[in-house]
């Protein structure tokens, strides 16, 4: 079993330390009492998967002030542990919290949000003596954190992103969730071809059509260019998705062609890759 224990100061950003290692394949849990830690890692499906649980000051002051014995026990146990503790300076996790409408977990009538953080910190030292791995997130923003997330579990490389192909009619708009669009409305149409009007992309007599044209191969080559370039890049900023949208007149045969080449291109050198057809497939949206 691997077990990761996210703690550290509230706002400091463990939530999307939580999100990091969600992605990284990890069962996440959030906010787990820290009385039911023992029984929980005993667990038999627990134990056969790579795990990671938040305990922090959402528990009640007494019990917090028994996390340092329950990691100590953890550790005299078979388990591949480590534990994670994230903090930032006080400005600015008041700034933060004054920023969302979210309360200090300590906060009370008798407590300023300044008093919470200050015994937060002081009920949480014995965690912080005891992490592998202290994240001071002051002076990073949100993608940096997850990048470090990534190192500090040793798991530093880019995660594949899913790669969505979808043709569509430029007369029916283009579609909401688009990320990148491409128009082939300036290739040659075989609407106008009486043989092959009836037809779609899908068809080998439109594909013949279209595959021996010049400038239909140019369109292709540009946009294999491109997304051979750009996507490392956009999987490097975390990206988990990119749709990529291809248009004509009508969303019948041109873009159609188009994103069935381009799938089957792009499904021979990555596992995520889906095609779709807005027209053909009856969605107008």
């Amino acid at each position: 079993m691997s077990l990761i224990i996210v703690s550290g100061l509230s706002g400091a950003g463990k939530s999307v330390a939580m999100h990091a290692l969600e992605d990284l394949g990890f069962n996440c849990v959030d906010n787990l009492p820290i009385r039911l830690l023992n029984a929980f890692i005993q667990d038999d499906e627990v134990r056969g998967h790579r795990t990671a649980v938040s305990l922090d000051a959402r528990n009640p002051i007494p019990v917090l002030r028994e996390l340092p014995e329950k990691i100590a026990e953890i550790r005299e146990q078979d388990l591949d542990s480590q534990v994670l503790f994230l903090e930032a300076v006080d400005d600015v996790l008041m700034k933060r919290f004054s920023e969302t409408r979210r309360k200090h977990p300590l906060t009370g009538d008798d407590r300023t949000l300044l008093e919470a953080i200050t015994l937060e910190r002081e009920l949480l030292h014995g965690v912080r003596d005891r992490a592998d791995s202290i994240i001071d997130t002051t002076l990073i923003n949100l993608h940096q954190l997850r990048d470090l997330i990534r190192q500090r579990v040793g798991h530093d490389t880019v995660q594949s992103l899913t790669l969505l192909f979808e043709s569509f009619g430029f007369k029916h708009g283009v579609p909401a969730g688009a990320d990148l669009v491409f128009d082939a409305r300036c290739l040659p149409n075989p609407y106008w071809e009486p043989s092959l009007r009836g037809l779609t992309g899908r068809d080998i007599e439109v594909q013949r059509y279209l595959g021996a044209n010049d400038m239909v191969q140019e369109m292709i080559e540009s946009i294999r260019t491109y997304l051979d370039t750009w996507i490392p890049r956009f999987e490097a900023d975390n990206r988990a998705y990119l749709t990529v949208t291809i248009g004509c007149t009508g969303g019948q045969h041109r873009s159609v062609f188009l994103v069935e080449h381009l799938a089957k291109l792009f499904s021979g050198k990555r596992e995520d890759v889906i095609a779709r057809h807005r027209q053909l497939d009856g969605k107008t949206s």
